[in-house]
């Protein structure tokens, strides 16, 4: 009796052997490599899946999701001889899983290995300051030769990122004593275009103020000038009318009487004054002569009239 559960228990165990050997569930985005009798067989994909129990083995597993694999720091030599330490991040993803299975031993020491070469290269084109300008075109330039070396191994590089670019600590303090040069130099360069620009609008608010008093002083000219205008011809037509208004009393009669009366009176005035003014005063030697002006004076009045 204890014989039959011995051997029961054997073949439970076989039973349950093969089962799990023989059952396989593949997560998502994951592939087996399936192998029989150490020869590639099969490569499963996601879901369930039955092999032959003791012939079959699963010989690898691959994640089918896109990996990122750090990129170890190196020692690079750019153009003009100085050394740099960079570091970076490759993104790939696998995409035959039997070839990189079996087209090469361990693809992401391959890969990152690749990396390391390619950026050493790279870095040796350029300069120390063009290789900080200069970082996506060498990006561009690992991806394209790492994703081509890794091409038979069923490996897509997708992207690679420089991470950080070290120089040494001199050529560090060396840069950071241009930088700080710089600064000051676009400082004083601001500066003077501001002293620059408060000189030209000093001065364009001096020539427009100038304009603006010339501006204001032809006008006050001008203005004048127009007063001088009619205020002359205001005594002129004031003058014209005095002369109308003669000339019609003229015509009335005893017109003629009143302008001898007045101008006699006017001659006499004038030289009342002439002896006023004058400690010597010269006396006609015919009085009668003031007769005479004041006659002629009338004859004049008659003929303009």
């Amino acid at each position: 009796m204890s014989g039959g559960l011995v051997f029961f228990a054997i073949v439970a165990m076989i039973v349950l052997i093969a089962i799990l050997k023989t059952a396989v569930i593949v997560p998502q985005k994951t592939a087996y490599i399936v192998e029989r009798l150490g020869k590639y067989r099969c490569t499963l994909d996601a879901g369930f899946h039955i092999l032959i129990p003791f012939f079959d083995h699963i010989a690898y597993k691959h994640t089918l999701k896109e990996q990122a694999i750090d990129v170890p720091p190196q020692e690079c030599i750019t153009k003009d001889n100085i050394a740099v330490s960079v570091d970076g991040i490759l993104y790939m993803q696998v995409m035959d899983a039997a070839k990189a299975s079996y087209g090469i031993g361990n693809y992401l020491f391959a890969t990152t290995q690749l990396a390391q070469t390619t950026m050493r290269s790279e870095m040796g084109k350029l300069d120390l300051d063009r290789s900080f300008e200069e970082r996506t075109a060498i990006n561009q330039a690992i991806v394209s030769a790492v994703d081509k070396a890794s091409d038979p191994w069923g490996i897509k590089v997708t992207r690679y990122e420089i991470k950080n670019i070290t120089p040494p600590q001199s050529i560090r303090d060396a840069m950071e004593k241009q930088m700080r040069a710089e600064r000051e130099k676009r400082a004083m360069i601001a500066e003077s275009e501001g002293e620059r620009q408060a000189k030209i609008n000093r001065a364009e608010g001096e020539r427009q103020q100038a304009v603006a008093l010339s501006e204001g002083e032809r006008q006050r000219k001008i203005n004048e000038a127009e007063g001088r205008a009619k205020e002359i011809l205001l005594v002129a037509e004031a003058q014209a009318a005095g002369i109308r208004k003669v000339a019609e009393a003229l015509g009335e009669k005893g017109g003629l009487e009143s302008v001898n009366m007045q101008l006699a009176q006017q001659y006499l005035a004038q030289f009342g004054n002439l002896a006023k003014a004058n400690n010597t005063m010269i006396i006609p030697s015919d009085l009668a002569n003031v007769a005479g002006i004041i006659k002629a004076c009338t004859s004049i009045v008659r003929e303009a009239h």
